[in-house]
Parts: structure tokens; C-alpha cells; sequence
């Protein structure tokens, strides 16, 4: 029972590889068998974002158990995020053959309807959820959400509250309501909000940006560079923490750091599959050879900006002062280069005359027998 209790204590604590790592024991010490222990091997999963192996394992315990309901509310998230929208669509009209009247179900039903963009719909399923049980968590977080998607914001607070209320250590409502605060314009409210949230996922990135993001907001430039940094060093999730780094210090006007951080974004973005704001890094580093007069990386640089609607017309722009650029520095060459030579022959042609050795016959040509005769004096 030792064992039980450490695991479960573990995955509460969002310490998922200790959780992981003692419920593997359990199945070793007889209790492969188990539905409980291999749903909350899935839900270690789920909080690690493996999402792929989460599924799987979820689908596994589906095919032992088929008419278990128990976690699929969490299986529809994982869904959710994925985009699974007919795999989703079954697990909705599964759940429901099954038991209408159950939380889970109606869980799994507000997700369907929130991957239809059918909101108020969503938030129907959810509220008939915590009729049947007031203490719900994952209803009241994802309650939140959608009246986020309809703007309803004083309501999504309201959500939020409610599940911290149930569960203080739930960092999606903290995260939720930093969210809130932040698209309301409250920028203080949203930094004690994120704060708790990454104080409780200490090693999520997500968190770390969102915290970083604020602060870049407060002016307090110091403390955002940490978080961006931090994010980085625990394994940047979304990609973003080198992207907000490399946007600050364009906004600095420190160019070197920024031109060494956009490299290293470009770097990272061909192993990613969708690059957020590409063209931004692109236009800068044609910014910055245009300035530094390194003309063939700016028009290899501004080629890259043609291909994104966002920089397209400013590309445009750049190639003619690439080309207008390229002209001018060519002129001047050229320029240089003719009053060197006039300078040389001035100052090899001699003062007297007379010095001058005499002159050379050039050879004449007897086109009738095609040989050379040189004339006399």
C-alpha cells in the first residue's frame, strides 16, 4: 500500500517520473493486471506531454476494459490537443452508449463540441457535469477555457476560481487566469498568477515564457532575459523563449546578440515542423547585412522574406536598396581604382624629355609575302 500511496502522492506533486517510475514497480510486483495502475501510468504520461505514448496507452486500457470510464475525460484531452476529430467524435458516442449520467461523459462531450468551434454547446456539457458532481475539477478548468473562446472573461475567472477552489495544486486554473488577466490589461494580477503556476511546474517552459512575457511588459527587462533563459534550459516546449530573447534585444538595439540569437532560431526552425514568426528572424538578419554591407547574405536573407505574406512587400523594398546598395559600393570601386591608375602614371611619367629612351619601331606588315620588315629611319 506503501507504494500505492507514494505513486498517487507523486503524480498530485507533479513529480511524474518518480510517479512513473513506482507504478512500473507495482506492475513488476504483480499488478500488470491492473486498470488503476496502467491509468495512471497514462496520466504520468499525460502530464510529462508525451501525448503520443499517453494515448496508447489509454487505447490499450480500452481494449481491456471497454466499458471503463473512468480517465477517459482525460484521453479526450489528449485527443483534443492532437486534433483526433474523428477519434473523438467515437469516444464521445462510445461514452454515452455506455452512461450518459456520468461526469466523464459529459466531459468527453464538451471536448467534442469545443473541436467543432460549438462553444456555448461545450459549455452546456460542462455545466451538467457539475450538477452531477460540484467538485469536478476538470469541468470547472474547462469551463474557463471556453468562455475564454466566447470573450466571456468575468466568467472564466469565475471558472478559474472555482476550480482552485477544489484543488489549489491545479496550475491550469493558475495558468488560466494569468491568461484572463493578461488579455484584460492587468498585467500585475497576471504575474502573481503565472508565478503560481510555474511555481507548481517549475521545469514547464510554458510557464517560464508566460512569466517572461510579463515582465518584458513591467520593463523589467533583467528578470524576463532569467525566465527566457530558464525556459530555454529546461527544454523550451513551444519553441518561443529563443524567439522573445532575440525579440528583446532587437528592441535593445543590441544587433550582434540579436543576430546570434535569430541564427540559432533559423537553426532550430528546420527541425521544427511549423516555425513561429520565421519571417521576422529572416527580415532582421536582412536588416543587419544590408547594414554591415555584407550584400549576398542580405539578398539570401530578404529571398526568404518574399516566401511569408507578413514580409513579402517589405522584401520588395529591401531588394531594391540591395541592388541600389551593390551600385554604389561597384561605383565607387571603379572610381577608386581609375584614380590610382592616373596617380601611377602620373608618377612614372618622367620631367625631362630627353630622357626618354627612343622610341621603338612598330613592324610592318608586307600583307603580299606575310612577313615582318622594320623600317629604316
Amino acid at each position: 500500500m506503501t507504494k500505492f500511496f507514494l505513486g498517487y502522492t507523486y503524480l498530485e506533486l507533479q513529480l511524474n517520473e518518480k510517479a512513473l517510475d513506482m507504478y512500473n514497480q507495482l506492475k513488476n510486483l504483480g499488478f500488470e493486471k491492473s486498470n488503476y495502475v496502467h491509468a495512471q501510468i497514462a496520466i504520468s504520461y499525460h502530464n510529462k506531454r508525451d501525448v503520443l505514448t499517453a494515448i496508447s496507452t489509454f487505447n490499450n486500457l480500452r481494449i481491456i476494459d471497454p466499458y471503463r470510464l473512468d480517465n477517459l475525460d482525460t484521453l479526450s484531452n489528449l485527443l483534443f490537443v492532437k486534433d483526433r476529430k474523428v477519434e473523438l467524435a467515437d469516444l464521445a458516442q462510445h461514452s454515452y452508449n455506455v452512461d450518459k449520467y456520468r461526469v466523464e461523459t459529459c466531459c468527453v462531450l464538451g471536448n467534442y463540441y469545443s473541436l467543432r468551434s460549438e462553444h456555448q454547446k461545450s459549455v452546456i456539457s460542462f455545466q451538467k457535469a457539475l450538477k452531477l458532481d460540484t467538485q469536478y475539477l476538470a469541468a470547472w478548468t474547462l469551463m474557463g477555457h471556453e468562455f475564454m473562446e466566447l470573450k466571456n472573461y468575468h466568467a472564466a475567472i469565475h471558472s478559474y476560481r472555482k476550480a482552485i477552489d477544489v484543488n489549489c495544486r491545479d496550475y491550469r486554473a493558475w495558468y488560466g487566469l494569468g491568461q484572463t488577466y493578461e488579455i484584460i490589461k492587468m498585467p500585475y494580477y497576471c504575474l502573481y498568477y503565472y508565478k503560481q503556476a510555474q511555481m507548481l511546474r517549475p521545469k514547464d517552459s510554458r510557464m517560464l515564457v508566460a512569466l517572461g512575457e510579463t515582465y518584458e511588459k513591467l520593463d523589467k527587462i533583467k528578470e524576463a532575459f532569467k525566465c527566457f533563459s530558464t525556459a530555454r534550459s529546461v527544454g523550451d516546449i513551444d519553441g518561443l523563449a529563443l524567439l522573445r530573447m532575440a525579440k528583446l534585444y532587437e528592441q535593445l538595439e543590441y544587433d550582434e546578440e540579436a543576430k546570434l540569437a535569430y541564427v540559432e532560431y533559423t537553426k532550430e526552425s528546420e527541425i521544427s515542423p511549423a516555425p513561429i514568426d520565421l519571417c521576422l528572424a529572416y527580415r532582421f538578419l536582412a536588416h543587419y547585412h544590408l547594414k554591415m554591407c555584407n550584400l549576398e547574405l542580405a539578398r539570401e536573407f530578404t529571398h526568404m522574406c518574399l516566401r511569408y505574406e507578413e514580409t513579402k512587400e517589405e522584401a520588395k523594398t529591401l531588394i531594391k536598396s540591395i541592388e541600389q546598395r551593390k551600385r554604389q559600393y561597384l561605383g565607387g570601386v571603379y572610381e577608386d581604382t581609375s584614380i590610382q591608375e592616373d596617380d601611377e602614371l602620373e608618377a612614372a611619367r618622367p620631367d625631362d624629355d630627353s630622357s626618354s629612351p627612343t622610341p621603338i619601331m612598330e613592324p610592318a606588315i608586307d600583307r603580299d609575302d606575310n612577313t615582318y620588315l622594320v623600317g629604316n629611319d
